[in-house]
C-alpha cells in the first residue's frame, strides 16, 4: 500500500512556528515512515534526491523566467552534493537551500533575498509507540515587496502540488 501524504498542522514543538505570524504563506504536509534511524536532514536529502523530473523541469522554468525579473537561479531540488549529512554545518548550502538550524529531529533550511524569505522545516516525531516516525514538511514564506507577492501567485498553487509529491518519495 503506497504511503499517503496528508496536509496537517505544523508540529507544535517545531521551531518554524515562530516564523508563522505575519507570514504571506505557509503549509505543512506529513507522511509516516518506518525509517526510525534517519535524522531530519537525512530525510530531506533522501527526499530531494528523488525529486521527480517534472518538478525539476518546473524549477528550471522558474530559474529561466525568474532571472528575467531579477530573481537568482536556485538550480534544481535534486542538485545535492555527495557530502555526508553529518558534515553539514550551519550556513552550508544543501541543494538550493541554506542550512539554518540542524538537530536530529528538525532541520530548518531556506533562502533569503530582497523579494522574499522562504524557510522549510523537516520535522520528525515518533508515533505509534515508537514504531514509526512522522515526517512533517512545513514551508513558511514572507514576501518583502511587490515582486515577491507577484512571484508567489503561481508558486502557491504549484507548491501545494510539488511539496506533497516530493514528500511522497520517502521510502
Amino acid at each position: 500500500m503506497p504511503k499517503q501524504v496528508h496536509e496537517t498542522a505544523v508540529p507544535p514543538n517545531s521551531k518554524i512556528t515562530a516564523l508563522i505570524p505575519n507570514c504571506s504563506f505557509y503549509d505543512a504536509w506529513a507522511i509516516e515512515s518506518a525509517d526510525l534511524a534517519s535524522s531530519a536532514l537525512e530525510q530531506f536529502i533522501k527526499t530531494a534526491r528523488k525529486t521527480p523530473s517534472w518538478v525539476e523541469a518546473c524549477m528550471n522554468l522558474r530559474n529561466q523566467v525568474g532571472q528575467l525579473v531579477g530573481l537568482k537561479n536556485l538550480g534544481g531540488l535534486s542538485g545535492l552534493s555527495d557530502k555526508p549529512s553529518a558534515d553539514y554545518q550551519q550556513g552550508d548550502r544543501v541543494g538550493i537551500f541554506t542550512l539554518f538550524e540542524n538537530s536530529f529531529d528538525e532541520v530548518l533550511l531556506g533562502d533569503h533575498d530582497k523579494h522574499l524569505d522562504v524557510t522549510l522545516s523537516v520535522h520528525r516525531s515518533l508515533i505509534n509507540s515508537g514504531q514509526q516516525v512522522r515526517i512533517t514538511l512545513t514551508t513558511v514564506v514572507h514576501t518583502h515587496n511587490f515582486l515577491g507577492k507577484l512571484y508567489m501567485l503561481p508558486v502557491k498553487p504549484m507548491h501545494r502540488i510539488i511539496a506533497p509529491t516530493v514528500l511522497a518519495k520517502l521510502s
